[in-house]
């Protein structure tokens, strides 16, 4: 686990820049006073910073800072390392052309933090689509996060999604597939490599000594004892009870519809779920705007606000920097609590 001076400011990437990112980001700094915000470094483009800061009528000063320099920017200026994006953009409509600049942006901070000169990576939201039509060859930031990682020390990583609200953390053990592949995907091996990441990531950089994680079933009544499915029984149960040999608290698998209410979330610190709604359902339930998606896994810690790009109110004042505050925030935490290891 990379080292980090304890001034160092987190790395805050541009996402989209026609998208919500630029709003949510002025709207943070606005309040960084008030939030208690640690410093963070903006990595974008200034002029979309400033050309969207005029269209919400908010008040800004920028600087062209360095890692070095951010702290001591903070407090009066909101420090930019300038990524250009190429081309002049318009609230809400994206353009191909950005996409390198947004790329960009991600390796720019991602290297920083492999050098020990930002704590940690948090970013705003991308559009995949954008980013595949100029020829981005991943299915999405986290594993571009990880092949950044991957040629940097020269190791594989496998990342794990979490989600992490104040009432509900939930990881999906498969993510963007579709409901009818998810069968097959759902294997033992998947199922200990993913449980073996959670529990290590749980220990070390949340700094929890005995991380319980309970771990859904794939069909209703995780299986009714092979009548509504076979999965449970003959693949997450065997892996199940392998990890508890090894001294993980894993247990399940679990009916998904009893897992969520009060009393049941008050027995784990973490969902294993067997797909991307099962997890994401209840986490946006109970915490629609302060959710933040963690990425597990990798050598660095990575945030980012658990929305999209939203292009529909992009620039149009309602967007809403709960979720962003409280990646930053969940960043500046656990990198604090890795640095005390």
């Amino acid at each position: 686990m990379a080292e980090h001076g304890g001034t160092a400011p987190l790395a805050l990437t541009q996402g989209d820049p026609a998208g919500i990112g630029p709003d949510v980001t002025l709207a943070a700094w606005q309040q960084r006073k008030e939030l208690a915000l640690q410093p963070f470094l903006f990595i974008g483009d200034p002029k979309v910073l400033e050309s969207r800061a005029r269209k919400l009528d908010i008040p800004l000063t920028l600087k062209l800072s360095s890692p070095e320099e951010a702290e001591a920017d903070f407090a009066d200026a909101l420090p930019v390392l300038p990524v250009p994006v190429g081309i002049d953009v318009v609230a809400g409509q994206p353009h191909v052309a950005t996409a390198r600049g947004t790329i960009s942006a991600i390796e720019t901070a991602v290297s920083l933090c492999m050098d020990n000169r930002v704590r940690a990576v948090v970013t705003n939201p991308i559009a995949k689509a954008v980013l595949y039509e100029a020829g981005f060859g991943f299915p999405g930031h986290t594993e571009f996060l990880a092949d950044l990682a991957s040629k940097a020390k020269g190791q594989s990583y496998r990342p794990v999604m979490m989600l992490a609200g104040e009432k509900l953390r939930a990881v999906p053990l498969t993510i963007h597939i579709p409901l009818k592949d998810v069968p097959a995907a759902v294997t033992e091996d998947l199922v200990l490599e993913t449980c073996r990441i959670i529990h290590a990531d749980l220990t070390s950089r949340f700094g929890l000594s005995a991380p319980r994680l309970a771990v859904s079933g794939l069909n209703p009544h995780a299986g009714e004892g092979g009548a509504l499915g076979k999965e449970d029984d003959a693949v997450i149960a065997p892996a199940l009870k392998r990890l508890r040999a090894e001294g993980i608290d894993a247990f399940g698998p679990l009916p998904a519809d009893t897992m969520f209410h009060d009393e049941a979330r008050r027995r784990y610190d973490v969902a294993v779920c067997m797909y991307h709604d099962q997890a994401l359902i209840p986490v946006k339930a109970l915490d629609f705007d302060g959710a933040v998606n963690v990425t597990l896994g990798l050598p660095f810690v990575r945030t980012s606000p658990d929305h999209g790009t939203a292009f529909g109110i992009a620039g149009q004042g309602l967007a809403r920097e709960h979720s962003l505050v409280a990646a930053l925030k969940l960043a500046d935490q656990l990198t604090r609590k890795a640095g005390a290891d």
